[in-house]
């Protein structure tokens, strides 16, 4: 089964290639999955190909998401997952962004891309251009930085609490009021009479 599987997934990437030479820079079949990278300025008219293609149908965009490479050229790395329930495949299919570049948007092809893009947006602070509405989803409009950056502090840049006086939510620099704690992984219920589950490890360690 599994070489069956590997067989189709190769013809696959064979015939993406054969079809869409400008536009792939290589594929790869590893462990049951096949990944595609493409050149970034032809996104658009690749993922119509492999929504529009008989022996493709990847009619479902499962997710987008991106990786941080920061040692890198381009520095991110932009993930689309499909899925062809016509053909019972999954695709990856991965290219490299600058950073500061535009990616197009795929809604216009996907819909569904929508928050998919919103979220790399405000995670990573990569920009989608012809996006209808690209602003945070998962952070505060007023958040600063993007959490998923290697280079995000994490402690992040500002902290959130509702204040009594002002009965309202207010914003303020993070401050790390309390020095770093030594955790010793024992239970911190000292007057306890068992022992949880990996105390008893710990505590022969410190026997010995």
């Amino acid at each position: 089964m599994a070489q069956a599987n590997h067989d189709a997934l190769q013809a696959l990437a064979d015939h993406i290639a054969g079809t869409q030479g400008a536009a792939v820079v290589s594929t790869e079949v590893a462990f049951g999955e096949l990944s595609v990278t493409i050149h970034s300025s032809q996104l658009e008219a690749f993922v119509q190909f492999l929504r529009d293609d008989a022996g493709c149908k990847f009619s479902s965009l499962v997710d987008i998401t991106a990786v941080d490479h920061p040692e890198e050229d381009p520095r991110f790395v932009m993930v689309y997952h499909f899925l062809s329930m016509y053909q019972n495949q999954r695709i990856r299919v991965k290219m490299g962004v600058a950073d500061g570049a535009m990616t197009p948007s795929i809604c216009a092809i996907h819909p569904s891309a929508n928050w998919f893009e919103r979220e790399v947006f405000d995670m990573f602070g990569l920009m989608f251009s012809n996006h209808p509405d690209l602003r945070r989803i998962l952070t505060d409009y007023g958040f600063r930085g993007h959490p998923l950056r290697k280079d995000f502090p994490t402690t992040g840049y500002t902290e959130v609490r509702y204040d009594e006086a002002q009965k309202r939510v207010v914003y303020e620099p993070v401050s790390l009021v309390q020095e770093y704690r030594q955790f010793d992984f024992l239970s911190p219920w000292e007057s306890a009479k068992y022992v949880l589950p990996g105390d008893e490890k710990m505590r022969d360690e410190k026997k010995a």
